[in-house]
C-alpha cells in the first residue's frame, strides 16, 4: 500500500451525523474517548477521522459498529462549554476507508486508506451535473427548507464529485442513505444515484404539498389567507382543469361550425382542434395550435360588404372630401361603373404617387367611404423582413401571420379598401426581400390564392381594392411597379389650395380650437398671401400648421378680452405670423437686353427663373454660374452652339466667339437648379445679348432645344403656367408637343394667359424678341 494514501489518525465516532468532504459542521462532543481524541488532535496536526456509528444508542462502539468509510477532516476550532461538552468546528477534506482499528485506552485510533474520486469529467458527466442541478432547483422550490442562496453557491461548483457531496449534504435523508452516497467512489455512479434520490424526494414533497400535511400551525393572519388562496387555486386547477378545457373545446367547435370558412378550411380547423384536445395544457405547442385556431375562426373567408354602386353619390362624396385630383376620382368612378355592369371585376391596384401632404392617404380613406367598404391601412415604411408580408412559420416561437392577413382580420370582410402606405420606403436585408413577397399580393392573376406562412392555406385577396402610395417611383422595383396603375398627384395649385383652406382646413381648425365662425374669419386675400409668402410646398400640411397658429393667437385674444372678433386680412396678416418667409418671381418691369424669363417646376409647384447673359471682351470663353446642374450646363452649350451656327440669320457677328467672353448667370446661386426645360430660355437670352434686341417683359418660356433648333417637350406645364400667372406674365411660349397638357390647367388661369406652341427656336425668337420679324 502506498504510504501517501495511508494515515494513522484518531477516530471520532459520530451519532446520527455524517460529514462529507468540503462540508463544514459544528459538533458537540461529550463522550470521554471522543474528548481525549480531540485533545490529541489539537496537539498534533489537527487532522481527525470522522465515521458514523451504525447504531446511535451505543455509548462505546467497537470497530464492527462503525462504518468503514468515513471522512478525513480538520478541526478548525474547539470550544469548551459550561456543561462540560466541547463544541468543535470540523471541515471534511477527503474520503477514507478504515483498514485497521487500534484501540488505545484513552481513545480510538485507525489506519486509514485515503480515497480519490474516480472518473473523468466528460460530456456525460457534464450532462449529469446539469440534470442534478435542475432537479435540486426543483427540490428547493418544493421543499422551502433550503434557501435560494444555497442554489446560487452550488451552481458555481465545477467538480462533479464535490457537487454531488454538497447537494447530498442539504438533503433530508436517513443516515444509511447518506452513508451509501459517501461510499460511492465512482463520480458518475454517485451523480446517477443522487438524481434518483432527488426524483423520489420531489414526488414525496409534491404529494405533501397537494395534501397539505405540512401546513404550519402557528401562522400569521396574512400568511394564512395567502396560503388558503393558493390552496384554493390548486384545488380548482386539480378539479376543474379537465372540465374547463372540455368546455373550451366545445365552445371552439361551435365557433368553427358557425363561422363562414370554406369546408376545406373547416376540416383543417377541426383536425387541429382534435390535436389541441389531446395535447396537455403545459405543452408549448398547445398554445401555438390554440392561436392558429383563433386566427382561422376570426379571419373573414366569405363575408363581404355590398358596394354602393351609385356613381353620382360616390362622385359627390369624393368632391366633398377632396378638391381637385380629377384623374384619381375619374379612375375610381370608372371602376365602379364597370363593376355595376359586370359585377365581377377584380379589384384594381392603384398607386398614388406624389410629394408628402397632397392627400394620398386621406384620398384612399374617402374612396372606401364613398363605395361603402371597410378601410384598413398598413405602413410599409422601413419594412425589411419578408415575414412582415408572408408571416412566420408556426415552428417559430411567437409566430404570427403577416401584415396582410392581420389587416384582413382587422377589416372583417374579404373586399375592403386596403391601403399599402409608403410602398417606396421598403428595403431588404438578410431576412429577405419584402417587395418580392408583395408581387403575389399585387398580381390580379395570383392573389386569389395568397399563401401566408402562418395560415398555410390559400387565402383569396382578389376582391380587395388595393391602393398604394409612394413619394417617388425611383425606389420601387420594376416587377412590382409593373403590377400597379400609376396615378400621379403633382400637387395643388394656388387656386386649389385657397379652396381647400376655405372649405376644409379652416372649418377643421376652428372646431379643433373651439372657435365659432362668428369669432374668427380669415379673408381670401390673406389665405392667398399665406399660400404665396409663408408656405412653399406641394401639399397643404404647412398651410394647415400656419392656419392652426392663427387660430391659437385668435383664441388668446378672445379669451383675454382684447377682441370679441378676430378678422385677418392680407394687410394685418404680418401682425399675427411675422414677415413673409418666401418670395415668388415677378415679371420684368420693362423689356431687357440679355435677360429672359424661364418657367421652372419644383417640388413645391412652379416658379419663374430669370436667365441673364453678359458679354465681355475676351477669347470666346463660356462662364456658367448659379449652381447649375449638368443638364442645364449642357443646355447652355447646345444653345451657344446653335447660335454660332445661325449667327448670320440672327444679325450677329459670326466671329463673336473669338473676341467675346459670354457669362450666363441664373440668380439665386444658393439654390441648385437642373432640368431639361431651360434650353430655349438660354438661347433667347444669348441671341438678345449678342444682337442687342430686347426680350419682351411679359413673355415666359419653357422648353429644351437640340443643336438643330428643334424644341423638345417638357413636364409640369400646369405648375409652370400657374407660376407665370402669379408673376404677371401674359404670354407663355411652350413646346408644341405639350399642347395636350393645356387642358389640365385651371380655366381661371388658362383664360388669362396666351399660350404659343412652338416647334423651332426661330418661332420662339419671333415671339420673344422686340421688333423681331424673322
Amino acid at each position: 500500500m502506498d504510504e501517501k494514501t495511508t494515515r494513522i489518525l484518531p477516530l471520532l465516532p459520530l451519532r446520527g451525523l455524517l460529514v462529507y468532504p468540503t462540508m463544514v459542521l459544528h459538533l458537540d462532543v461529550g463522550r470521554e474517548k471522543s474528548v481525549q481524541a480531540l485533545e490529541q488532535v489539537m496537539l498534533d496536526d489537527q487532522h481527525i477521522f470522522l465515521s458514523t456509528q451504525k447504531e446511535v444508542a451505543v455509548e462505546d462502539p467497537s470497530g464492527e459498529q462503525i462504518y468503514e468509510i468515513g471522512t478525513l477532516s480538520k478541526v478548525n476550532q474547539m470550544l469548551k462549554l459550561p456543561n462540560g461538552t466541547i463544541r468543535v468546528l470540523v471541515e471534511g477534506i477527503q474520503r477514507g476507508k478504515i483498514t485497521q482499528f487500534i484501540d488505545r485506552e484513552e481513545y480510538l485510533e485507525v489506519e486509514v486508506e485515503l480515497m480519490e474520486d474516480q472518473g473523468e469529467k466528460d460530456l456525460e458527466t457534464q450532462a449529469l451535473m446539469r440534470t442534478a442541478l435542475q432537479q435540486f432547483e426543483q427540490y428547493i422550490n418544493l421543499s422551502k427548507k433550503v434557501t435560494p442562496e444555497t442554489l446560487a453557491s452550488v451552481q458555481d461548483i465545477e467538480e462533479p464529485g464535490r457537487l454531488a457531496d454538497v447537494i447530498s449534504s442539504h438533503l433530508s435523508l436517513k443516515i444509511k442513505e447518506k452513508q451509501h452516497i459517501l461510499e460511492i467512489n465512482q463520480v458518475k455512479d454517485r451523480l446517477n444515484h443522487l438524481i434518483s434520490i432527488l426524483n423520489n424526494e420531489k414526488e414525496v414533497l409534491g404529494l405533501e404539498k397537494k395534501i397539505g400535511q405540512r401546513v404550519k400551525k402557528a401562522m400569521e393572519k396574512t400568511q394564512k389567507e395567502y396560503y388558503l388562496r393558493e390552496q384554493m387555486k390548486a384545488i380548482q386547477k386539480e378539479l376543474g382543469d379537465k372540465e374547463g378545457k372540455t368546455g373550451e373545446i366545445s365552445s371552439l367547435r361551435d365557433r368553427i361550425e358557425e363561422s363562414d370558412m370554406p369546408e376545406t378550411i373547416m376540416e383543417i380547423a377541426l383536425k387541429e382542434l382534435d390535436r389541441y384536445e389531446k395535447m396537455p395544457g403545459s405543452s408549448a405547442e398547445s398554445a401555438v395550435i390554440r392561436n392558429y385556431i383563433d386566427w382561422l375562426i376570426n379571419l373573414p373567408w366569405t363575408k363581404e360588404t355590398k358596394d354602393h354602386l351609385d356613381i353620382k353619390r360616390t362622385e359627390k362624396i369624393l368632391n366633398e372630401d377632396h378638391y381637385g385630383l380629377e384623374k384619381v376620382k375619374e379612375r375610381v368612378l370608372e371602376y365602379l361603373a364597370v363593376q355595376q355592369l359586370t359585377n365581377s371585376l377584380k379589384g384594381p391596384i392603384l398607386c398614388l404617387v406624389g410629394p408628402p401632404g397632397v392627400g394620398k392617404t386621406s384620398l384612399a380613406r374617402s374612396i372606401a367611404k364613398a363605395i361603402g367598404r371597410n378601410f384598413v391601412r398598413i405602413s410599409l415604411g422601413g419594412v425589411r423582413d419578408e415575414a412582415e408580408i408572408r408571416g412566420h412559420r408556426r415552428t417559430y416561437v411567437g409566430a404570427m401571420p403577416g401584415r396582410l392577413i392581420q389587416g384582413m382580420k382587422k377589416a372583417g370582410t374579404i373586399n375592403p379598401v386596403f391601403l399599402l402606405d409608403e410602398i417606396d420606403k421598403m428595403s431588404n436585408d438578410f431576412r429577405g426581400d419584402p417587395s418580392s413577397a408583395l408581387l403575389e399580393v399585387l398580381d390580379p392573376e395570383q392573389n386569389n390564392s395568397f399563401s401566408d406562412h402562418f395560415i398555410e392555406e390559400p387565402y383569396d385577396l382578389s376582391k380587395v381594392m388595393f391602393i398604394t402610395t409612394a413619394n417617388s417611383l425611383a425606389t420601387i422595383p420594376g416587377p412590382l411597379l409593373d403590377r400597379m396603375e400609376i396615378i400621379s398627384i403633382a400637387g395643388y395649385t394656388e387656386v386649389e389650395k385657397v379652396h381647400i383652406a376655405k372649405n376644409h382646413l379652416i372649418p377643421k381648425q376652428l372646431k379643433d380650437h373651439g372657435l365659432a365662425k362668428s369669432q374668427f374669419q380669415l379673408k381670401e386675400d390673406a389665405i392667398l398671401k399665406l399660400v404665396r409668402n409663408y408656405t412653399r410646398e406641394a401639399g397643404v400640411r404647412s398651410m394647415e400648421r400656419q392656419i392652426a397658429g392663427l387660430c391659437r393667437k385668435a383664441a388668446k385674444q378672445l379669451v383675454s378680452g382684447e377682441k370679441k372678433r378676430v378678422t385677418i386680412t392680407a394687410r394685418n396678416l404680418e401682425d399675427y405670423i411675422g414677415k413673409p418667409r418666401f418670395r415668388y418671381g415677378q415679371a420684368e418691369m420693362e423689356d431687357q437686353v440679355g435677360a429672359a424669363t424661364g418657367l421652372a417646376y419644383t417640388t413645391a409647384g412652379g416658379d419663374t427663373l430669370s436667365i441673364e447673359v453678359a458679354l465681355t471682351p475676351g477669347k470666346g470663353k463660356l462662364i456658367l454660374t448659379g449652381k447649375l446642374g449638368d443638364v442645364m450646363k449642357e443646355s447652355a452649350q447646345a444653345a451657344l452652339s446653335y447660335v454660332r451656327s445661325r449667327a448670320k440669320e440672327f444679325d450677329i457677328d459670326p466671329d463673336f466667339y473669338e473676341k467675346t467672353d459670354i457669362h450666363i448667370h441664373v440668380p439665386e446661386g444658393a439654390t441648385p437648379k437642373d432640368g431639361p426645360s431651360a434650353g430655349i430660355t438660354i438661347a433667347t437670352a444669348l441671341v438678345s445679348a449678342l444682337s442687342g434686341k430686347p426680350v419682351r417683359k411679359d413673355v415666359g418660356m419653357t422648353g429644351e432645344i437640340t443643336l438643330r433648333g428643334r424644341v423638345l417637350p417638357i413636364g409640369g406645364l400646369k405648375e409652370k403656367s400657374l407660376s407665370a400667372h402669379r408673376a404677371g406674365i401674359q404670354t407663355v411660349i411652350m413646346p408644341k408637343e405639350n399642347e395636350k397638357d393645356i387642358d389640365d390647367i385651371p380655366e381661371s388661369v388658362r383664360s388669362s394667359l396666351a399660350f404659343i406652341p412652338v416647334s423651332h427656336l426661330d418661332e420662339v425668337l419671333k415671339h420673344a424678341l422686340v421688333g423681331d420679324s424673322k
